[in-house]
């Protein structure tokens, strides 16, 4: 048994999202689909209550709760991606699917979790990068974009114009 399972709270979506999340992430599957055995405040037996999952590896439920409770950005998940063509596609993956944009390579998805889709590389040159001067411009040039694009960041580090 997992000692720790995230459970996500969900607005009677939770099946629609399991899909959505194995689907896009790898090494995922939905492991297994409750049931509520009785009528409850706001569900009637026989609809889905949770729906246990797990995404790259790690287990997760999406509880069908209601729409009580909402997500915020002070809990999100983060996708370490190896290079612009796999960030590029789990960003807009999320965000073409309903979901917002916003700074520093943060979306929500259409159901309000926050993600963060980061390059290895981003996180070398702003944290792993010996040189300071180069880091903060790393970290200056992030700064100014939605989703991140390495190219750019890359330059920056370097000390060349940033866009050109």
């Amino acid at each position: 048994m997992t000692k720790l399972t995230t459970c996500l709270w969900s607005n009677y979506t939770a099946e629609e999202q399991a899909e959505f999340y194995t689907k896009l992430l790898p090494d995922s599957r939905i492991t297994r689909v409750q049931r509520t055995p009785a009528d409850t405040p706001s569900q009637k037996a026989g609809d889905v209550i949770v729906v246990e999952m797990e995404l790259m590896g790690e287990k997760f439920i999406l509880l069908n709760g209601g729409p009580m409770f909402q997500h915020s950005e002070a809990v999100s998940f983060v996708i370490p991606t190896k290079d612009q063509e796999e960030t590029d596609r789990y960003w807009n993956a999320i965000v073409d699917n309903g979901g917002a944009e916003s700074m520093c390579g943060w979306c929500k998805d259409k159901w309000g979790v926050s993600w963060q889709v980061t390059p290895t590389r981003l996180i070398e040159l702003n944290f792993d990068n010996p040189d300071p001067a180069s880091a903060k411009r790393a970290m200056e040039a992030m700064m100014t974009m939605k989703k991140i694009d390495i190219a750019t960041i890359e330059r920056a580090a370097a000390a060349e114009t940033v866009g050109a």
